[in-house]
């Protein structure tokens, strides 16, 4: 969920008649916990909201003053504060006269209004959310130009009773869409003031209602399910037929290299021969015509937190792999269910058991320990269920670490996580992990003091101290060595630490290049904000050395033998294509980056017998590119067709249902002749 929830405090039948000042509150709930509050306060025409959100040792801190117009929208808008990784924020936005300006992080804008139109707050707080649906309710066609670009809409759905345990009231879902890849749901009550705002991990609710919280979510969860369903039945082609790919070059992983052009053909799940080009066509296929392009395995997305709004865009991604690295058990339980039975498209998925010790600071994913009997039990549970490997997080007792391992190691299960606070890298491989999570974890016990605390913020701001580290020091080589003497993975997730250390308010990011302009409003508007606080002198330039030493580090490892890990941190799709060059920034040619994300995940998940190449037998796993992508990486952000478990999906065809304008066309389809 992007924005949590707010509250619009007018009422649509009486207006602004209110005497003395109206103040409503509202409590952020993550996981079960309380993370935060949203408080809202009306005086008159006049907003003032106050936004605090505290999860993981991090979250937004947001002000904003608002003075709204008869129509509930605004002529006046103002939101200071810190974005979740801290950066500062300073918006303007004011309309008078039939003229709208703003500044954001972007700098500024302008443009003339001749129809009630809305702005979109670059950096607001989840009010917003309530604003913008009981201001489309108000338009005959519950439509609104949207500011700086697009459109807004709202769709009214159900209506449900709520209760405090003291009294009921009748609240009505409003699916609020075009600022993000999926819809915000808003519940409003009678009077159209916002109530919540769910999604199936958290909700903001208004206080008292509490109780509510899991029932919302469950229904948030239902409301999505609902319309994947919908998205699903109109992209999955399931031909019930052989499925020629022709004239197409399939990329070996062995070889890293092309083969001579080809026809492939799948049937049902599978990959049922791989065929001479000009070999005859057996009646009632369908015929897929490849033109000369290339088939590549799925990529495999290595740390995704999964859920299923984004499930559909890393298959059009080519990502037909993830590796969960830590999801609220139950809803990551039903989604796998929902992916397997083919109701909702999405990656299979590898589950990572998440074990966080409890503390102030601690995350609310997974299973939350408070001594080292509880530690085991929750590494019994995992492996007693399937799960692949256990991640271990930030407010783990490091002591607990190394008995976690044994019993994992004991039980079949791989050991992976963050190194705890008050610890180091070198410690966590003596304790027995086998894969270190996130390049910053490793780093940051070269720079910080024993008695600094990583559970907070401290665990990426203190890298700008990484600018005048020396990578050749013993301290430094100590640990690589030790990494690589104990054949311990890493897992760096570097397009995460590139939007940290290098992303500056207002521009696009590097990363982001390639796709930005193909973004719903929201997500374009959530891309141009700078993460790190850089406002004191000097802060960028460090930030800026600090990423280049990561970069070197990560260097030094590939030379060393230790296997990098490809994962993002950040939804994957069009994320991990940026992973992968980030990758071939390392000095990995793109045949390798391209081995390293197919066939080697396959192996080090254990599924190289079923994945990670084209091969007769093997499942249909793939995606089709013009081009070639081992001369060109850049080529499998052009994804023509992607296959997973023998659906075809066309992303030209999944891309809007996102709100997303895609990168290219569906390749010409040819279906048999009816019998």
């Amino acid at each position: 969920m992007r924005r949590a929830a707010g509250v619009v405090l007018f009422s649509m039948v009486s207006g602004w008649a209110f005497a003395a000042p109206v103040v409503e509150e509202f409590t952020v709930v993550t996981g079960g916990n309380k993370v935060g509050h949203l408080t809202a306060t009306r005086n008159g025409a006049a907003v003032a909201i106050d936004y605090d959100v505290k999860n993981n040792g991090r979250g937004p801190t947001i002000a904003e003053t608002l003075t709204l117009d008869q129509r509930g929208l605004p002529t006046q808008w103002a939101i200071s504060g810190a974005t979740t990784f801290g950066s500062k924020v300073d918006e303007r936005f004011a309309l008078a006269d039939g003229m709208a300006t703003w500044t954001d992080s972007v700098g500024e804008g302008s443009a003339s209004v001749s129809e009630p139109s809305l702005y979109i707050g670059q950096a607001a707080s989840p009010w917003s959310l309530g604003l913008y649906a009981a201001a489309l309710l108000k338009d005959a066609d519950r439509s609104l130009p949207a500011l700086p670009g697009g459109a807004v809409r709202v769709v009214p759905g159900d209506s449900l009773a709520v209760t405090d345990g003291k009294q009921s009231i009748n609240v009505r879902v409003h699916a609020v869409s075009g600022l993000e890849y999926a819809p915000d749901y808003v519940l409003l009550d009678d009077r159209q003031a916002l109530f919540a705002v769910i999604s199936p991990g958290s909700v903001v609710v208004r206080k008292g209602f509490e109780g509510e919280q899991v029932r919302l979510r469950k229904l948030a969860a239902d409301l999505s399910t609902k319309r994947l369903e919908q998205i699903q039945q109109l992209t999955a082609h399931r031909y019930g037929a052989p499925v020629r790919f022709r004239n197409v070059r399939i990329f070996d992983p062995r070889e890293m290299a092309l083969s001579a052009p080809v026809s492939v053909v799948i049937h049902g799940r599978h990959i049922s021969s791989i065929q001479p080009i000009d070999s005859p066509v057996s009646p009632g296929e369908v015929l897929v015509e490849g033109e000369g392009g290339t088939l590549v395995a799925g990529l495999h997305e290595m740390h995704a937190h999964t859920g299923q709004e984004g499930a559909l865009l890393n298959i059009a991604a080519g990502i037909t792999t993830t590796r969960d690295m830590g999801t609220d058990n139950a809803v990551l339980d039903a989604l796998v269910a929902r992916i397997e039975a083919g109701t909702i498209g999405g990656p299979r998925v590898h589950r990572s058991g998440f074990i966080e010790g409890k503390s102030p600071f601690n995350s609310n994913n997974g299973i939350l320990v408070n001594s080292e009997a509880e530690t085991l039990a929750a590494v019994r549970w995992y492996a007693a269920r399937g799960y692949g490997q256990v991640k271990l997080y930030n407010s783990m007792r490091p002591e607990w670490s190394a008995v976690a391992a044994k019993e994992a190691h004991r039980l079949g299960l791989r050991v992976a996580g963050h190194v705890p606070a008050f610890s180091n890298a070198d410690a966590m491989v003596d304790a027995g992990y086998d894969e270190l999570t996130h390049i910053n974890q490793i780093v940051l016990g070269w720079v910080l003091s024993p008695e600094e605390d990583t559970r907070t913020l401290l665990r990426l701001t203190a890298l700008k101290r990484l600018a005048t580290l020396d990578l050749s020091a013993p301290r430094v080589q100590r640990t690589i060595n030790h990494i690589a003497e104990r054949k311990v993975a890493v897992e760096p997730t570097i397009a995460i630490h590139e939007n940290l250390l290098l992303n500056r308010g207002g521009a696009v990011p590097s990363g982001a290049v390639d796709y930005i302009d193909h973004l719903p409003v929201g997500e374009q508007r959530g891309a141009r904000q700078g993460w790190a606080d850089m406002s004191a002198p000097g802060d960028a330039e460090a930030y800026a050395a600090a990423y280049a030493r990561i970069l070197d580090t990560l260097r030094q490892m590939r030379a060393r033998g230790i296997l990098l890990i490809p994962g993002t941190d950040l939804g994957g799709s069009f994320t991990f294509h940026r992973e992968l060059e980030l990758f071939a920034q390392l000095g990995y040619t793109p045949a390798e980056v391209l081995r390293l994300a197919t066939w080697d995940m396959a192996t080090y998940l254990g599924q190289d017998q079923s994945t990670g190449s084209i091969e007769r037998g093997k499942l249909a796993d793939f995606f089709l590119v013009p081009g070639d992508p081992t001369a060109d990486l850049k080529a499998i952000k052009t994804i023509r067709a992607v296959v997973k478990d023998g659906a075809v999906y066309y992303p030209a065809e999944v891309y809007p249902h996102f709100g997303i304008k895609p990168f290219g066309t569906a390749p010409r389809v040819t279906l048999p002749d009816a019998p």
